[in-house]
């Protein structure tokens, strides 16, 4: 007797791993006819003589071949631009969340007695425990303080007990947009050399903090040779164009690229990625827009009844506690304005929003939403 569509596919599915059939799939929020201020991407489109150019240079790639050289030429102008120190190689990712997942797979052991460890400071980004979770190492994460500050001497002591391959520091942090005190992330960072690990530099908004690990790992090589620092052009301007890129010593990145499907990158990601760099001058000056609607913003808020505490920023977002954060971000969607409701992800974040900085008109009309809202 044959079996049923439901009954085969019922035998199916029990293949699938019973973590990942119990997981949740990453949920993007609709966003048709709204504005959308829940994912920090950078407010600006290129201007219209340069989608002509975009457009143009793209139409004449060959795509029916597969990547090839130009991807080294995009690598020497993402080491230039990050000011990568002496000795560095440069790995490509479809944006850093593969990156990240790269990593994972590079460091786990799946033969060898214990599984590997990743750790990072909580409440982060999403994609660290998820990594560690699929790609099979174990996840420690450390608490932050009350005011998300890294507690040092609990990432100390978490490191010393777990001995994690692979520590992420998130400089500035999502979703918090804290930039750590220079001396303790330098603390976390020795600590992990003291048992032999990884330490990951994750520097997703780098274009609105006002400093870069680069500049250590440049002034003091010895005490940084097991950094590696990753970025990503999502927040730089492309987000639609997915592209990360991991810098760290040769000798490190040469093991992670062994694992990196050969063809991750495509030709039309390369390109865009080329050309945005070759008009570097226009995204810094979108950045620096960006940076100086930050401050206003956070001061508008302020002055809202119903907003019980902001967190200063390093990065093109604000986070900010209210009465009721579901209530806030359902009335805001109501409203026209999409912003995320970040109380889910950990026990510090409850009741806090999570608004990104866009220009002056979008920052307006997302306030108004707001005080509507609370």
């Amino acid at each position: 007797m044959t079996a049923s569509i439901p009954q085969v596919q019922a035998l199916a599915l029990e293949r699938i791993r019973a973590d990942v059939r119990s997981m949740h799939a990453y949920h993007v929020q609709p966003s048709q006819g709204l504005l959308k201020m829940d994912t920090m991407e950078n407010p600006f489109r290129l201007p219209p003589q340069l989608q002509a150019a975009l457009g143009e240079r793209l139409g004449r790639l060959e795509i029916n071949r597969y990547p090839g050289e130009r991807q080294e030429v995009l690598k020497d102008m993402l080491a230039r631009y990050a000011q990568a120190p002496a000795g560095s190689a440069v790995l490509l990712g479809n944006g850093s969340d593969e990156i990240i997942t790269l990593l994972a797979l590079a460091c786990a052991q799946p033969h060898a007695e214990g599984r590997a460890t990743m750790l990072a400071p909580m409440p982060g980004f999403v994609m660290y425990p998820m990594s560690a979770r699929l790609q099979g190492l174990d996840f420690v994460g450390v608490n932050l303080t009350a005011d998300f500050e890294l507690d040092v001497p609990a990432m100390r002591a978490a490191i010393a007990e777990h001995r994690p391959a692979i520590t992420y520091i998130a400089y500035p942090n999502n979703p918090t947009a804290t930039l750590w005190a220079e001396a303790d992330v330098q603390a976390v960072i020795d600590a992990v050399a003291a048992i032999g690990g990884l330490v990951v530099m994750d520097e997703a908004y780098q274009p609105f903090a006002r400093r870069s690990w680069a500049q250590n790992m440049r002034a003091d090589p010895a005490r940084n040779a097991h950094v590696l620092l990753m970025r990503t052009l999502s927040k730089f301007g492309l987000a639609g164009a997915r592209l990360g890129y991991l810098i760290g010593p040769a000798a490190i990145v040469g093991e992670i690229d062994k694992v990196r499907p050969p063809y991750n990158i495509s030709v039309l990601n390369c390109e865009t990625a080329i050309f945005a760099l070759e008009h570097e001058a226009l995204y810094a000056q979108q950045a620096v827009a960006i940076r100086a609607e930050r401050q206003p913003l956070i001061d508008a808020l302020a002055t809202l009844p119903g907003v019980e505490k902001i967190w200063p920023s390093e990065a093109n977002m604000v986070l900010l506690r209210v009465r009721d954060a579901a209530r806030a971000q359902a009335e805001m969607k109501a409203r026209g304005v999409l912003v995320k409701n970040v109380s889910a992800m950990h026990p510090l974040l409850v009741n806090c929003l999570r608004l990104t900085v866009g220009t002056h008109e979008e920052n307006a009309q997302m306030l108004a939403a707001l005080k509507e809202s609370l």
